[in-house]
């Protein structure tokens, strides 16, 4: 009887450290995946000014064809591409932010390319979107870093010991977190 209480009272330990484990690990998945669509929500806020951008500065000026159409190819590739944070793989991730990079050069194009034009400068329309879309860039910014520093902690989480065992029982695994873009190694080259 004694050796039954044993077995059942390390069964109890067991099951407690393996339910809190359990616990921590899901509160941090749920966190991985709000700071996911937070990234989201800031993409789709920047996409949405992009439409408004682009038609500004095509009424305010006889603008290059050609960097408003690359501006427009971007946003579509950018809009197209949709990762399930749940799926996420550091390949996946990649593709991901290569095409978003792809729409932020754009956009600094458009940006630099808009200095030659004395009457879109002065366009109250185009000042206000400008100031839209570099508050927006902040904001990816810090939803990114808001979503690295929570995957970092559950990747902590999943990968330390004993919480390890658990998290490979229920299929948890370690997430991808976003990492530079190759091109934004190069600083960009401004030519007047």
């Amino acid at each position: 009887m004694k050796n039954v209480l044993i077995v059942l009272a390390i069964l109890a330990v067991i099951f407690f450290v393996g339910k809190s484990s359990y616990n921590g690990l899901i509160t941090k998945d749920e966190d991985v995946k709000k700071t996911w669509a937070e990234v989201q929500n800031q993409y789709q806020r920047r996409s949405d000014l992009i439409g408004n951008l682009v038609n500004t500065v095509k009424g305010a000026a006889n603008f290059e064809q050609k960097t408003l159409t690359d501006v427009i190819n971007a946003r579509a590739s950018a809009t197209q591409m949709k990762i399930d944070i749940n799926d996420a793989t550091p390949e996946k991730m990649a593709a991901y932010q290569a095409a978003q990079g792809q729409l932020g050069q754009a956009l600094g194009r458009l940006m630099m390319i808009t200095e030659n034009y004395p009457t879109l400068k002065a366009n109250q329309n185009f000042l206000d979107l400008q100031a839209q879309l570099e508050g927006t860039e902040n904001r990816v910014t810090v939803a990114r870093k808001d979503f690295n520093e929570s995957v970092q902690t559950y990747n902590t989480k999943v990968r330390s010991f004993p919480t390890n065992l658990f998290a490979g029982m229920v299929g948890l695994k370690v997430r991808p977190t976003f990492e530079a873009d190759a091109a934004s190694q190069k600083a960009p080259e401004v030519k007047f």
